[in-house]
């Protein structure tokens, strides 16, 4: 497995000492409950918990907080900021740059009781408070990039005020003193914007090991082959390939199931075209499901998939696949984006073309009938991702800035900050 920054990471993290660290972690996204089901929120609460488990002390600053905080969390001081309230688009981008203000004088308000020694913040669309008051009070500051929400914003709903949100984004890459990536592929998006180059460093997902450690099925399917997905319920995550492969699969296989786990746009149009494929008795939907159910989920599948179809520049780090293999499963994936980094082909899994439901169909089949590379799939993705944790890139990332460094930390013989 080709995790560019372990290395680098494993020796931070065990370091001799952490400093206590105030942190302020800012996600100022109101389409991200922190505690919520979505691997975007998921991704939040992790490195939430790294931090806390560092010994650090963690001011949460969130426009959504979402459901109840988990007990593991129960150190976290939270801060919640005006929930910003539906309004026609103008309006609305309006309402979330105002709320700049209020975060940073949220944010001084907190400071005058302490000094913060770290900002961390989830770039969002309208948002660079955090990062000017980090530059400010002279504090190191993280943003956290995640996708091109710019583009983004205007290929698929509406952005009017797109010279905002271009200003926006500036003012939070010229005052952050790191900018992490979760992709090769959005780093060099992102180093497109002249105040971001020379700080940009690639930190893809993680996944906490523990989590998914002597699971048992939560639905167990004795005698079935089961296929399972785990994920948003969106066109870019391969739906249709997932369904025609399923539909080949079954045609083929009278103990083959399909057990497909989260909720989204989607939903709909999947019942539709499963019930129109006579598909009912053959496919299970979840829907949405908290964190805590996904390993007992995940260890109800016998092969999980990742079909994502052929696009133009995916940038995603798909957190599905970071816990498919801590799951132990064998996984069969696109070749295309991360995934090519992530699986090492015929060891930790298995490529196939994107959008290719025939390959896809084809892969199945064969991983059926064969349970032993199954075992032996599924074991080496779980020993590859044994050690890529969140603890590791929590501490990788705070080393970046030179915050609580260990004096033998070597240079990267790789560096991940692009030309």
């Amino acid at each position: 497995m080709r995790f560019a920054v372990m290395d680098a990471a494993r020796v931070a993290a065990r370091g001799p000492f952490h400093p206590l660290m105030k942190i302020a972690y800012i996600n100022a996204d109101p389409g991200i409950p922190v505690f919520g089901t979505r691997g975007c929120s998921v991704h939040v609460q992790e490195v939430l918990l790294a931090m806390l488990k560092r010994g650090d002390e963690v001011h949460l600053f969130t426009t959504r907080i979402g459901d109840e905080a988990p007990s593991d969390v129960a150190a976290l001081q939270i801060h919640p900021l005006p929930r910003l309230r539906p309004l026609d688009p103008a309006a609305s981008e309006q309402a979330a740059l105002d709320m700049n203000k209020v975060l940073h004088h949220a944010l001084a308000t907190e400071a005058d009781q302490g000094a913060f020694d770290l900002i961390y913040e989830r770039y969002s669309l309208w948002s660079c408070a955090g990062m000017q008051f980090a530059c400010e009070r002279g504090v190191r500051a993280v943003l956290e990039v995640n996708a091109p929400l710019i583009e983004e914003e205007s290929s698929n709903r509406t952005l009017l005020n797109r010279g905002a949100a271009e200003e926006v984004a500036m003012r939070a890459f010229r005052c952050a003193t790191v900018i992490i990536a979760v992709s090769r592929q959005l780093a060099h998006i992102i180093e497109q914007h002249p105040s971001a180059r020379g700080k940009v460093h690639v930190v893809p997902n993680a996944v906490n090991p523990e989590r998914f450690a002597g699971t048992v099925p939560s639905l167990p399917q004795p005698g079935a082959f089961v296929i399972g997905f785990l994920g948003s319920l969106k066109s870019w995550n391969g739906l249709t390939t997932l369904v025609d492969g399923f539909t080949m699969v079954v045609q083929q296989s009278t103990t083959a199931r399909l057990l497909i786990v989260g909720d989204g746009p989607e939903r709909e149009g999947l019942d539709r075209e499963i019930a129109g494929r006579g598909l009912l008795g053959r496919v299970h939907l979840t829907g949405a499901v908290s964190p805590e159910l996904v390993p007992g989920l995940l260890a109800s599948m016998d092969v999980a998939v990742a079909p994502y179809p052929q696009l133009a520049n995916l940038y995603l780090s798909p957190l599905k696949l970071y816990e498919y293999m801590a799951a132990g499963l064998p996984i069969v994936s696109s070749r295309i984006g991360q995934m090519e980094e992530v699986i090492e082909d015929g060891v930790t899994g298995l490529l196939v073309p994107p959008g290719d439901a025939g390959a896809l169909a084809r892969t199945l089949c064969a991983l059926e009938k064969d349970a032993g590379v199954r075992a032996r799939l599924g074991q080496a993705a779980r020993d590859a991702v044994r050690e890529h944790t969140w603890d590791d890139i929590v501490a990788y990332v705070i080393s970046l800035t030179g915050a609580g460094v260990p004096a033998h930390v070597p240079q990267l013989p790789d560096s991940l900050l692009l030309p």
